[in-house]
């Protein structure tokens, strides 16, 4: 057996044993994480000496480079929620809408906060809201279900302010600034084409509308922030991150450019937008002590992600170090389908083993070494190939992914029911967020 043979073969071995760990012997992640790859290392050219210290090493930086990202971010979402910040947005966008607007604002609802906030977490906060326009407007419970929990992880998959998409973006050494603007813009089309399929698979089920009660009405007995100052956590970060991103693009190098590269910096950016959550809690139920408990809640919500994330990145390194991803890259082909590799590989992770941060994280460590042969080794193409893996990590939500478990309970509809309207749509918007992926490609690269 040929040198690449056997180098794809390890390859396919190590996806499969971390899916098997993962999805049916239910073994921790990064158990799983770390015991491929002492085990790929092993079985590959590693020198024996080196294992423990790549391992290690590979561990530590990327720990290093997305800690305070994910710490940043995890605090934004502590302070949304307390302070009713979340919520503020999303019953003026509603108050905006009208009820015959219900379907449309529940997306916008979800999609703004989305923008920081993870899937899981935004949901639980706004599935009250989401019941309670359902009962209003008499719009079937479990489309509504589907068309919040499709805007909030089209934008959890596609853009970086979210682990998974942060993780390949951090390993593949794509532009984070480029990357936030084109995963919002890619997170678009694929949300209108699952909102427009939820509402297709709704029709003549006879689904009900969730039942009015008094308790869901989860805004009504607090004083909510102003629309504007809860939008200042969300949309602040995302505006300091574009200005610097547009001054690279521009070519300004002044001391003003240099203060915006400051600012724009996405650790910086994102504990700006932090310390807005803090102003927005000490306006809004704040107590003495809320930066300590804060920065506390935000850690414990961080660690198993900051943990998982850096365990990806120690696998990608081994894969590097052992040479295997250079040679899938040669047995997969060229350039031509160089987007489709990375697609493809996220796709069949996400659907076997439930976790979108995993599925993109692996997918960005396998295909690191192989840009070059797939033509993607350059600033555009290490931007599309992180965005064809957070289109494939959308591929597809359904009873081995927590949040589909979420979806479902939190809007007290069956099993049944969330599979066939909000899985099937999560299918539905990761390949149409793929096409359009794709077409932009075709021009761009």
């Amino acid at each position: 057996m040929s040198s690449i043979a056997i180098s794809s073969t390890l390859v396919a071995l190590s996806i499969v044993a971390i899916v098997y760990l993962t999805a049916k012997v239910k073994f921790s992640v990064f158990g799983s994480l770390f015991a491929v790859s002492i085990v790929l290392a092993l079985s590959t050219n590693v020198p024996l000496e080196k294992v423990v210290d790549l391992l290690k090493s590979s561990f530590g930086n990327t720990l290093g480079s997305i800690s305070f990202i994910i710490i940043f971010g995890a605090a934004i979402a502590v302070c949304m929620e307390r302070s009713g910040g979340a919520l503020s947005i999303a019953t003026h966008i509603l108050q905006k809408a009208g009820k015959h607007n219900a379907k449309p604002a529940m997306a916008w609802t979800g999609f703004i906060p989305g923008l920081t906030i993870f899937c899981d977490t935004g949901y639980i906060i706004l599935s009250g809201i989401a019941r309670s326009i359902s009962a209003k407007s008499q719009t079937p419970m479990p489309l509504m279900a589907a068309i919040l929990g499709s805007s909030l992880f089209a934008v959890h998959c596609l853009v970086p302010t979210h682990p998974g998409a942060l993780a390949a973006a951090t390993t593949l050494n794509a532009n984070l600034g480029l990357f936030i603007l084109a995963g919002v813009v890619f997170a678009i089309p694929g949300l209108l084409a699952a909102y427009y399929w939820a509402g297709f698979m709704c029709k003549g089920q006879n689904y009900a509308p969730a039942a009015a009660e008094e308790n869901e009405q989860q805004g009504d007995d607090r004083a909510l922030p102003a629309f504007t100052h809860a939008l200042l956590p969300v949309v602040l970060p995302l505006v300091l991150i574009s200005i610097s991103t547009l001054l690279t693009t521009l070519g300004h190098k002044t001391g003003v450019a240099n203060f915006f590269h400051f600012l724009g910096n996405p650790v910086i950016a994102l504990l700006v937008g932090m310390l807005c959550g803090l102003w927005l809690l000490s306006k809004h139920g704040g107590q003495k002590g809320d930066f300590t408990r804060v920065l506390e809640e935000a850690i414990v919500k961080a660690g198993p992600i900051l943990i998982i994330t850096a365990a990806g990145g120690m696998f990608g390194a081994v894969i590097k170090e052992s040479g295997v991803g250079a040679a899938l890259g040669q047995a997969l082909g060229n350039a031509s389908i160089g987007l489709l590799v990375p697609f493809i590989i996220a796709v069949l992770l996400k659907t076997a083993q439930g976790s979108s941060t995993v599925a993109a994280l692996t997918t960005a460590a396998i295909i690191s070494p192989s840009l070059a042969s797939f033509g993607l080794d350059s600033e555009m193409g290490r931007l599309f190939a992180v965005l064809a893996i957070g289109a494939g990590s959308i591929v597809v939500s359904h009873a081995n992914d927590s949040y589909f478990w979420v979806v479902t309970k939190f809007s007290n509809i069956e099993m049944q029911q969330s599979l066939r309207v909000f899985s099937t749509s999560t299918l539905v918007m990761g390949l149409v967020s793929f096409a359009f992926i794709w077409l932009a490609s075709a021009f761009m690269l």
